[in-house]
């Protein structure tokens, strides 16, 4: 099949390092990766302030692409970082958002652990939300068919971002194992 390849940025936490890799790999023929520490090389924002973190990814990961996918693991949800990909891909006025949607990681057994900033932009009937969230997909199709959803959110609903929360300043307790990473 010939997909047009979008570029999508990957927000994940570190720890979820393989099953990113593998969702890499599988999939990298619908899709060019975007990725903030999925390789050893990578220069990591060595920043504890937010705003100065948010505008290094905007500039080096988000502004070429038009599609971010949050993978979620079980810890993904109290990550300051991912908060803070997320909120920087939402971002409108200078920039166009990314389209946004979590994929949950098949450690997870369909169950979905949505951060607080990703849960604020989505609803269960899909109908007034900006973004979407979905099991792990079963094709390249059907990830393909999801990646332009979330593209064409960018046009069709980017009137129901909610950008409204106070950015993490810390990472969270974990409210399924019960640490602070």
């Amino acid at each position: 099949m010939n997909f047009v390849r979008r570029k999508v940025f990957i927000s994940h936490f570190r720890e979820d390092r393989k099953e990113v890799d593998a969702f890499i790999q599988g999939f990298e023929s619908v899709f060019i990766p975007r990725v903030l520490g999925a390789n050893d090389n990578d220069e990591f924002i060595k920043s504890t302030n937010p705003e100065y973190v948010m505008q290094r990814i905007r500039e080096k990961y988000l502004e070429d692409s038009s599609v971010t996918i949050v993978l979620l693991g079980s810890c993904t949800h109290s990550r300051r970082y991912v908060d803070w990909e997320i909120k920087s891909s939402l971002q409108q006025g200078q920039y166009s958002p990314n389209g946004l949607m979590g994929i949950v990681l098949p450690s997870q057994n369909n169950i979905a652990h949505l951060p607080d900033r990703l849960k604020a932009n989505w609803s269960k009937d899909h109908k007034g939300c900006y973004a979407r969230y979905w099991s792990y997909p079963s094709s390249q199709q059907q990830l393909w068919e999801w990646i332009e959803d979330a593209n064409q959110a960018r046009k069709t609903r980017a009137h129901l971002i909610d950008n409204s929360l106070a950015m993490m300043g810390y990472n969270s307790k974990c409210s399924i194992c019960s640490v602070t990473h």
